[in-house]
């Protein structure tokens, strides 16, 4: 691909549902919320000039039973007969279905696309959705034993604690900053505060991982409107540019990597839509990255590096991932507050940046926004996919 096949990419219109236990709703009917308040945002669009919807969705088929989830959500949503695929990365679907929405877009394929990320996983038993969410790892080398990637998770913060001779306390900012900006988000599943204090008391979960060191998986789906240059021009309102997207992998099977604490395709995904967007790591000014445990954002701060290994919890308790921060963080409460919402979670997230980068992000805006990076991982690491997004001025 050319290092500016997303140059001229750009983000219309993005809506999302509520994060929560939707009981009582579809997987299409949270799918058609949020396309409508997608469309909500640009009015003079011809819904008839979308040439394509990708869906990310990681578990269609254990949690929501259904398959061909591209032109079952595609005809739920009003936009039936339309090329539509479903693009599945475990977490990292909805960073990989917007890379291929803005690829098309940018390769003149079609003016628009739809990125739409919809789960629907509560309707099942705690262990039907564990062992969902378990097939992201390697299936016949860690799978077969019976591990979680909630305990892959509690494996590598133990290994970071010994290499960096930290307690488990130093991850307290994380999940504390996600709170906090979660109660200020009305579409939070978790619309309250906590505390340092109430962190070291939490009961273990897969120790040294407590209860409140783990994010809850939950219902919701969010849209992207992505178009054209010349289409995003005959729209009012400021723009936000897809300046750069790319996907890393990894070995599947952590024990196998050199390095387990070194999440190589964070890093490369990273700095490759980057490169992409002309920018560096200086140039971020808010982030959104996954954090469904403390452990996986310090990894992913350092890996990309946006702090020097062992670095990142100390900055974190200085205040460096709160809006005024250096490194702004999970500014709608992140996996941990706001909801971990599987394979949507990546869509989520940029409809966090949109909202930033148009500097309508209320209590928790970061002053003067302009330029913002999300990734969403797949399993411990395994896939990454980064976009960078950059506010522009009409």
């Amino acid at each position: 691909m050319r290092d500016n096949i997303v140059t001229s990419v750009y983000i219309i219109g993005a809506g999302a549902t509520p994060v929560a236990e939707h009981y009582g709703r579809s997987l299409a009917d949270l799918a058609s919320e949020a396309v409508r308040a997608a469309f909500a945002q640009v009015p003079d669009l011809d819904a008839g000039r979308v040439g394509a919807v990708y869906v990310a969705n990681a578990l269609g088929e254990s949690m929501a039973s259904q398959s061909q989830l591209g032109s079952y959500l595609a005809a739920a949503v009003g936009l039936a007969g339309i090329p539509a695929l479903r693009i599945e990365a475990a977490g990292a679907s909805g960073g990989a279905a917007l890379h291929q929405a803005a690829q098309a877009v940018a390769s003149g394929s079609c003016d628009v696309a739809v990125v739409l990320g919809a789960e629907k996983v509560t309707d099942r038993l705690d262990g039907a959705l564990e062992a969902a969410l378990a097939l992201a790892t390697d299936a016949e080398a860690e799978g077969i034993h019976g591990i979680t990637l909630t305990a892959q998770w509690a494996l590598l913060m133990r290994r970071y604690m010994y290499e960096h001779g930290y307690a488990a306390e130093v991850f307290a900012p994380f999940p504390v900053n996600a709170h906090a900006n979660a109660a200020k988000n009305p579409q939070a599943l978790y619309r309250f505060g906590i505390s340092a204090d109430k962190y070291r008391k939490a009961g273990q979960i897969a120790s040294p991982l407590n209860m409140l060191d783990c994010s809850s998986v939950a219902d919701g789906a969010a849209a992207l409107i992505i178009a054209s240059e010349r289409l995003a021009r005959e729209l009012s309102g400021p723009l936000v540019r897809l300046a750069g997207t790319a996907i890393g992998s990894d070995i599947p099977a952590l024990g196998a990597r050199p390095d387990p604490l070194d999440l190589a395709a964070s890093r490369a995904s990273a700095h490759v839509a980057l490169a992409r967007a002309h920018l560096g790591l200086g140039d971020v000014q808010v982030l959104e990255l996954s954090d469904p445990h403390g452990i996986t954002a310090v990894l992913a701060l350092e890996s990309i590096g946006f702090y020097e290994r062992g670095a990142a919890p100390r900055h974190a308790a200085d205040g460096a991932i709160a809006p005024a921060g250096r490194t702004p963080l999970s500014t709608a409460g992140g996996y941990k507050a706001r909801g971990d919402i599987a394979g949507a979670s990546g869509v989520y997230q940029v409809v966090e940046l949109v909202r930033q980068l148009k500097g309508v992000a209320g209590p928790t805006q970061v002053p003067g926004a302009r330029v913002a990076l999300a990734q969403c991982l797949g399993g411990v690491g395994v896939t990454a996919a980064t976009s960078v997004l950059v506010a522009e001025s009409l």
